[in-house]
């Protein structure tokens, strides 16, 4: 995990969206263990706080589950659901302003879908 840290979101969260990130990927897979808490507090010099936080949202959703004694690790059907709630949230709150923003530039949704396809026209 390479993590390249910004100010303007919390560390937290930025961690989180990196697992997220990983799943979604399919780095991490349905049984697959996170790194320990104390592991990558010591790897990025977080505070441990700061990575239990991020886990715990993880957890909260039910992307991930602790198992007493042994760790955390990636819930059966995790990246299924992140995919559709991704999935929704892009088309909800990106792709509009996408579209808004093709408008505006002159360009014709279609003609950029072919040259994407390879079709240079």
């Amino acid at each position: 995990m390479t993590i390249g840290w910004n100010d303007n979101t919390p560390i937290y969260r930025q961690l989180k969206d990196k697992v997220i990130g990983m799943m979604l990927d399919g780095a991490l897979k349905a049984g697959d263990a996170l790194p320990s808490v104390r592991q990558v507090a010591a790897e990025y010099q977080l505070n441990p706080i700061t990575v239990s936080r991020a886990y715990q949202e993880l957890v909260d959703e039910q992307l991930v589950e602790k198992r007493r004694g042994i760790g955390m690790y990636v819930t059966e059907g995790a990246s299924e659901k992140l995919l559709a709630s991704e999935r929704e949230r892009f088309v909800r709150e990106e792709w509009p302003a996408m579209l808004e923003r093709i408008r505006r530039l002159g360009l014709d949704v279609d003609q950029l879908l072919r040259r994407q396809d390879g079709d240079k026209s």
